[in-house]
């Protein structure tokens, strides 16, 4: 019985040995007796939509040392540490160390070190060739590019969301060895090439991102202000062409040894950070409002319906006022386009009482508030929405001119574009294809329509509305001699704790043209200006600045020439 059971237990670990632990004994072989150097994969590259290189490539090299080959290893770290400007202790431990086959001595060596330590033919000493990652125009869309870590891997931005892509597949080089890691001299070599990695193709547009982020850099400087952003879309598809975050860094000097400044300055603030949108949020409230009037509902103001020409109104005892005294008959019977022109708060607060809550949310659903947006990017905030079944009067009076809702720059940016684009809402891209080096795509990203939030009417009143407040109204700073150029202002007050800053305020501006038909977005954020802090007097006049250096580019001729 003994001898059976023990000839069961010696079959039973012959066939463990062969069948199961096979390829982990085949594979510790094949490391006892060959020798690997590493073949790094070139990561693939990133373009604008115009072919202009953001990110590449330039060669480097990595110095490896095996120490059971190693004849000398007080000569040759003497020899390694000179050529390499190392730690003489540090080389000669590492030389020394006969526990492990490989050991790397050095990263991201120059090609005339590699060449000179090749000329010394030193035993145990190889090199491989390696990649750093290059950026030629630094601080350029660096929260959007994004950087990678030192084994050039995807670590934020494009280049971390899109890294299955980018990174490609290292190979090897084999050598046979003997027991002790040495080449056998004459022994044939295996070679498993490296899959280069593949490229991307930007929807940002170089000149126009290189242009906006100057724009935005004067505004932020001029005004002593905390932070600048700028998004701009083409409302046609939702294809980013420029997103601006400020202050900002140079990719090719990352401060990578103040983590709390790194992670500051590398936050894409346009798709991560949310704040209260103030008046341009009534364009939403305005676009809702137009719809449900052709929709036939009864509560909703036609544009020559009189708003009440009260200064102010008081919703469950909450006062809500306008920013204007109304002295002298201001904002008296006001029209919806007036109020748009005047960026009047009560009347946006009749609209929304108007529509009530489940309409009103209807329509805040469908222009996505309160989810993402859909972006080829991580990170995404959501925003903040309160729940429609706990939604108050007053809270939802306030919703209506841009409080008591927190959004990201890029939500209020794509929602705007829907409600005058005819009511297309697409999900917004900032790569659109991925190709190989042999020019084979082999994947595009077309748009991708995800909602109807308004109907072609409705969208081209509203635009004619907005195209007033430019010509007219407060947005007249934006406007630009022969061309259509529509949008809204809008001044926010900070929150800190839970109670408004003192002195503390958003000015933003969205605007596009021509406003008939769309074909450029942006949307203009500073943060916390000092002096003067309407959106009307710091951020449309950047709008006007980057739309006259599109007109530029672009050679778009002025309305009638065309």
């Amino acid at each position: 019985m003994a001898i059976t059971f023990l000839f069961c237990l010696f079959l039973a670990r012959l066939f463990y040995i062969q069948a199961i632990w096979e390829q982990e004994l085949v594979y510790k072989a094949v490391d006892q007796w060959t020798r690997e150097i590493p073949v790094t994969a070139s990561r693939g590259k990133i373009f604008d939509r115009n072919g202009v290189l953001l990110a590449g490539n330039k060669s480097a090299y990595s110095v490896y040392a095996r120490a059971n080959a190693v004849k000398d290893a007080e000569a040759e770290a003497q020899t390694l540490s000179a050529l390499l400007n190392l730690s003489y202790d540090q080389v000669y431990q590492k030389l020394s160390d006969k526990s492990k086959s490989e050991i790397l001595i050095a990263k991201k060596t120059d090609k005339d070190t590699v060449r000179g330590i090749e000329g010394l033919d030193l035993a145990g000493i190889y090199y491989s060739r390696d990649n750093t990652r290059v950026y030629p125009y630094g601080e350029l869309a660096s929260q959007v590019l994004g950087f990678t870590s030192y084994d050039q891997s995807g670590t934020t931005g494009v280049e971390q969301y899109y890294n299955k892509f980018l990174a490609g597949q290292n190979g090897e080089i084999l050598f046979e060895t003997d027991l002790v890691g040495v080449g056998i001299e004459g022994a044939p070599a295996a070679y498993l090439p490296a899959t280069d990695g593949l490229n991307v193709t930007l929807t940002l547009d170089y000149r126009i991102q290189s242009f906006a982020e100057e724009v935005m850099r004067r505004a932020m400087e001029s005004s002593n202000a905390k932070a600048a952003r700028c998004i701009v879309l083409d409302p046609n598809d939702f294809s980013v062409l420029a997103m601006v975050n400020l202050p900002s860094y140079d990719l090719n000097d990352i401060p990578r040894d103040d983590i709390s400044v790194l992670n500051a300055l590398s936050r894409n603030g346009v798709v991560s950070d949310i704040y209260e949108p103030g008046s341009t949020f009534k364009i939403i409230t305005a676009a809702a409002n137009i719809q449900e009037y052709l929709n036939g509902n009864p509560n909703a103001f036609s544009n020559k319906y009189v708003f009440n020409s009260s200064r102010t109104r008081t919703i469950e005892g909450s006062k809500i006022s306008c920013w204007s005294d109304h002295a002298n008959g201001k904002h008296s019977n006001e029209t919806l386009a007036e109020a748009l022109n005047n960026s009047c708060n009560p009347c946006f607060v009749d609209i929304a009482l108007a529509l009530g809550t489940e309409k009103f949310y209807d329509y805040l659903e469908s222009f996505r508030f309160g989810r993402a947006s859909g972006i080829d990017f991580s990170g995404e905030a959501i925003g903040m929405l309160l729940p429609e079944g706990t939604v108050k009067n007053s809270e939802l009076a306030r919703i209506g001119f841009g409080q008591t809702i927190a959004v990201t720059a890029l939500q209020l940016a794509c929602a705007c574009a829907s409600a005058v684009n005819g009511g297309y809402y697409y999900a917004p891209r900032l790569v659109s294809e991925i190709y190989s080096d042999d020019n084979l795509v082999r994947e595009k990203l077309d748009k991708k329509l995800l909602a109807r939030t308004v109907n072609e009417e409705a969208s081209h009143i509203l635009s004619s509305m907005l195209e007033g407040v430019v010509r007219d109204g407060s947005g007249k700073k934006a406007y630009v001699e022969g061309y259509r150029v529509a949008g809204k202002t809008g001044t926010a007050q900070k929150y800190e704790n839970g109670v408004i800053a003192e002195g503390k305020y958003i000015s933003s501006f969205i605007g596009y043209f021509p406003a008939n038909a769309p074909k450029y977005l942006a949307l203009v954020i500073v943060d916390e200006p000092q002096g003067s802090y309407y959106g009307s007097t710091v951020a449309a006049p950047c709008a006007k600045e980057i739309f006259e250096g599109i007109i530029g580019m672009m050679q778009i001729p002025p309305v009638g020439e065309d």
